[in-house]
């Protein structure tokens, strides 16, 4: 999408008018050559052609702490919310928020407020708690959220209102592509008010499916415990005569999981994502493909994400979920049927497995890579939160921490590309075919 350079504007709640420096405690952790300036630019694209100039006025302003802040430190009361599916890290990023905001910016207070947006409405009788150091000191061994989560929609004055009434200064919201759009709602409301209130967006997502943001945490736990599925599969696959292991991931309009479990693996033999279309039947199909390779290797592995061949399912009413996704019909469960009654008509033998560890591996704590990223991402917020920026939230891109304002990180959905060279990838570790249909 040709997006404008305004497009990558930061909004900003007004002048920053207070000397980072002159506060011992941030003073002690960063010097004059850690503080970031505004124009400090990542470009939001990697190649350019020959001779191109780098277009700065269409790159991200790069994160970290800046010189000038926007609220005094001491007099801040920030709030925390986890919304949408767990995710491992969500305790990294709940315990770094605070770690940051009470011992480095000495903020005066820092609420929780529980389970998602459910918790600022009144009518839920759910009171947010105070962290406090005892609250969060070892919830990063977990897994899920210590503030408890769900889906839905709370209305943005609601919530404004109860930020307003606790005297909050800056939210921070944790949470998916649906998450954020509420976060630029909300952050509407509070510009409609005129109240000086930051939105401060840490992307939250297990499939790796936010725009302009290289890695979400949670995603490296995902990849490595999908992976070892896969192994089990290939044990079961090759235990057996004419064994074949069919696991099912999490990725329900994005791959990101399934693709690099099996580059991760290397035991897969056909992986299957919503990004691509494919058949079972027929010469080309995926059936007659499998048949062929059990003929010749008496063993196969499949791994296919939750959201791919939607398009074979039996036709029906799609119901949507309490944060309006599509509920995506259980196409591990179908392939199993689909597998095993092909065979059996042939009067071929096949033994198949079927493994879904979907909700397994996102109730993980997280593992070293992404407890390191989701600490990082939270650091990151909270300088940017300080300096007054808001109705953004923090990405990695290009190995830069960077600020993307809302609107455009959810403006659309990242997906893989099937002729990048991520899907070579993985088409070279399988040998599948490019095709099969």
């Amino acid at each position: 999408m040709p997006w404008k350079p305004s497009d990558f504007q930061i909004t900003s709640l007004g002048e920053a008018r207070y000397n980072a420096a002159d506060f011992e405690s941030i003073r002690n952790v960063t010097s004059d050559t850690l503080f970031v300036n505004d124009r400090e630019r990542v470009p939001h694209q990697v190649v350019f052609q020959e001779g191109d100039p780098l277009d700065t006025s269409r790159a991200f302003e790069k994160a970290g702490p800046r010189e000038k802040l926007f609220f005094n430190p001491g007099e801040v009361n920030a709030a925390i919310v986890t919304c949408g599916g767990i995710c491992p890290g969500l305790n990294d990023v709940i315990r770094a928020l605070f770690m940051e905001l009470h011992y480095i910016y000495q903020a005066r207070s820092v609420l929780g407020f529980r389970y998602g947006l459910r918790g600022f409405d009144p009518a839920s009788g759910l009171d947010p708690i105070e962290l406090n150091h005892e609250r969060v000191s070892d919830i990063q061994a977990y897994g899920g959220t210590m503030l408890g989560t769900s889906r839905g929609h709370v209305a943005a004055d609601v919530v404004v209102d109860r930020l307003q009434a606790h005297n909050i200064q800056i939210l921070f919201v944790i949470g998916g592509d649906g998450t954020q759009r509420a976060a630029h709602t909300i952050w509407e409301e509070v510009a409609r008010r005129g109240a000086k209130i930051a939105i401060i967006g840490v992307p939250k997502t297990i499939d790796n499916d936010i725009n302009y943001v290289y890695k979400t945490f949670g995603f490296d736990t995902a990849v490595s415990f999908a992976r070892d599925a896969l192994e089990a599969a290939h044990i079961e696959a090759k235990g057996n005569p004419k064994g074949i292991g069919l696991v099912k991931v999490m990725g329900r309009d994005s791959g990101f999981i399934a693709a690099y479990a099996t580059l991760a693996s290397i035991t897969v033999n056909y992986t299957l994502i919503p990004e691509m279309d494919f058949h079972l039947d027929g010469n080309h199909g995926l059936l007659n493909h499998l048949e062929k390779r059990m003929a010749d290797k008496n063993h196969a592995v499949i791994v296919v994400a939750e959201g791919a061949g939607q398009h074979l399912l039996p036709e029906s009413e799609r119901e949507r979920d309490a944060s309006g996704n599509i509920k995506h019909g259980d196409i591990g469960v179908y392939l199993k049927q689909r597998i095993n009654q092909h065979f059996k008509q042939k009067g071929l033998e096949v033994n198949l497995k079927y493994f879904d560890p979907s909700y397994m591996l996102r109730s993980l704590p997280a593992n070293a890579q992404d407890r390191i990223f989701a600490a990082n991402l939270a650091r990151f917020a909270v300088h940017a939160a300080m300096a007054g920026k808001t109705d953004m939230m923090i990405g990695r891109r290009f190995n830069q921490f960077i600020h993307v304002p809302i609107p455009i990180a959810v403006a659309n959905r990242k997906k893989i590309t099937l002729d990048s060279e991520l899907w070579m990838a993985v088409l070279q570790a399988t040998g599948q075919p490019a095709k099969m249909f």
